[in-house]
Formats: structure tokens, sequence, C-alpha cells
């Protein structure tokens, strides 16, 4: 990709910070859920999950625990594939709650939602957020659950890298993926990444002063491991048994900056080139939130994959 010439002073003016950490870092107000995540369970670490009424109707939640912190995981009952919806940066699984009824009306399949670490109603963790351990709690949630077969992954924005941890480790049990405007390999070479650290840090900054805040904790757990985690990240590869269609928005999470606009959707043809069975599909005039701009789109190539690997 072609040299950024500006200073990263300049950068941070260019890209608007605000967007750029909804891509890899939850927790801003503007791109948030606005519920304190809860605090950790003072009972047993061991207590089983316990299915109870959730709050959208056909699903129940189940509270599952991985070494400690528990982790809400809603579920609507189906056949065939097992559709795991993971929302981005800042957001819990409320993000999908208007695409889950829909999902289930055409698919009939399984439908499975699920709050990250310090989102929504899973206990928060301290220390900095790596992505083995989110790959880690999204496969214990599945397998406490029963799924043990035929899931189909959608990832929008930052939960693209745990799709792509989680498809390479578990090739057999992911039988295909939806990436919407996700956060691909292929981004975050060593000049991007240093890039949008630089950007990244004034509202880091503004973040420490207030660390108990939760989304500010947030913030900074992420931060504390962007660079290595986007270094290791860039040469992760997904694996080639595994179909995946890769929506792209038209106006990207940079959309105040050409350059990096620019290199999001590269990013995107790059990683539909480097591998079989990958489809690229533009979500025309949609910003990074394609899922509430165009939720017909996603939901049809949903379909569309369901269809091609059930």
């Amino acid at each position: 990709m072609a040299r950024v010439r500006l200073p990263l002073r300049s950068a941070h003016r260019m890209i608007p910070a605000v967007i750029l950490l909804a891509v890899t870092v939850g927790g801003l107000a503007a791109c948030g859920n606005d519920e304190e995540p809860n605090r950790r369970d003072p009972g047993p670490s061991s207590a089983p999950s316990r299915p109870g009424a959730d709050r959208a109707a056909g699903q129940t939640l189940h509270m599952v625990d991985n070494g400690g912190h528990r982790l809400a995981f809603h579920v609507t009952d189906g056949h065939g594939p097992t559709i795991v919806l993971d929302s981005g940066g800042g957001e819990d699984s409320s993000y999908w709650k208007d695409i889950v009824p829909k999902l289930g009306a055409a698919t009939g399949a399984k439908i499975i939602t699920y709050d990250r670490a310090g989102l929504g109603k899973s206990d928060a963790v301290s220390g900095p957020w790596q992505v083995e351990d989110a790959v880690g709690d999204l496969k214990t949630g599945l397998q406490k659950l029963g799924v043990t077969e035929n899931v189909l992954l959608v990832a929008h924005s930052q939960a693209g890298e745990i799709a792509t941890y989680f498809a390479k480790e578990n090739p057999g049990l992911v039988t295909g993926a939806v990436l919407v405007d996700a956060s691909l390999p292929p981004l975050y070479t060593d000049e991007e990444t240093a890039r949008l650290a630089a950007a990244n840090q004034p509202a880091v900054d503004a973040a420490r002063k207030d660390p108990t805040e939760p989304r500010n904790r947030q913030l900074i757990s992420v931060a504390e491991s962007y660079v290595p985690l986007h270094q290791a990240y860039h040469r992760a590869a997904w694996p080639g048994t595994v179909p995946a269609t890769v929506i792209v928005s038209e106006k990207t999470p940079f959309d105040g900056s050409p350059e990096d606009a620019r290199r999001w959707r590269d990013a995107a043809a790059t990683f539909v080139r480097q591998g079989p069975d990958r489809t690229l599909v533009t979500a025309k005039g949609s910003s990074h939130d394609v899922p509430k701009d165009r939720p017909a789109l996603v939901l049809g190539e949903i379909e569309k994959i369901a269809r091609a690997t059930s």
C-alpha cells in the first residue's frame, strides 16, 4: 500500500478517533451500550449454566462460567446450522435484536448472540484485552450449550478478529462465515498499525483520567495490547476450508479519512483473493453500521451461505 506522507500528529486530526476506536476497541459512549457491565458474581464459579427469561421474546438466557467469570449467551432454538452473531467493539448482544427474529423466521436455525466479557450481562475481566481470551470465551460457551458442529459465524467490526482465530482453531466446527465490515488481517501492516495506535492515543489518555468508568476501562485494556495484538493478527490466516462472505461498507469506519477508507476496502478485497470460496459484497450507501443501515442485505447474505453450507 502507498505510504502515508502526513506526520502522525496530522493523522490525529484526519481520522475520527471515536469511529476508529469503534473498530477495535469496546467502550466509547458514541458506539457503546449504555448499561454498565455486571460486576463479577460472588457465588461459586462452578455453578452450572442457568437458563432464564431473556429481554427478547423467543430467546433464552444462559449464564456460562469460564474460568471464574460469567458470560451471557442468548439462544433462540431452531434446527440445522447454529448461527452465532458477534457484535463489534463496544456493542453487546442487543445490537442484533432486530435481525434475530427475522433470521430465525427465514432460516429456522438455532441462533446465538452473546455478550463478550465486560459488555451487557457478562462479567468484566481485568488486564489487557487478548483475542485468545475472547476466542476461549466463545468456544467454552458453545461447548456448554452443546453446540459441536455446523456453526455459521456472523461477525461485525472487531468481532472479525475473534472469528478469524476461532475459525483457524476450529475449522471442523465452523462451516461458513459472514464478515460484516469486519476487521481483517491484511489491514494491519506495521505502518497502518502504528498510524492507528497514534491516532487512538488522545482518546486513551483521556480515558486514563477516569479508569474506573467501564467504557474507559475497556478502552485502556485494548490499548495496552493494541500494537502487538495487531502485528500478530496481520499474520493470521483464514482456513481455506471455511467459506466466507465479506460485506464491506461503502463509507467504511474511516469516512473522514479517504486514505484509511481506501486501505480498509483494499484489505477486504485482499482477504477475498487470498483463499477459495470467498465472496466480496459492497454495501452501497452504508456506513460502518451495516447491520443497521442495510439489514436486508446482511440477512440475505446469511441466508445464502446457510443454504450453501447446510
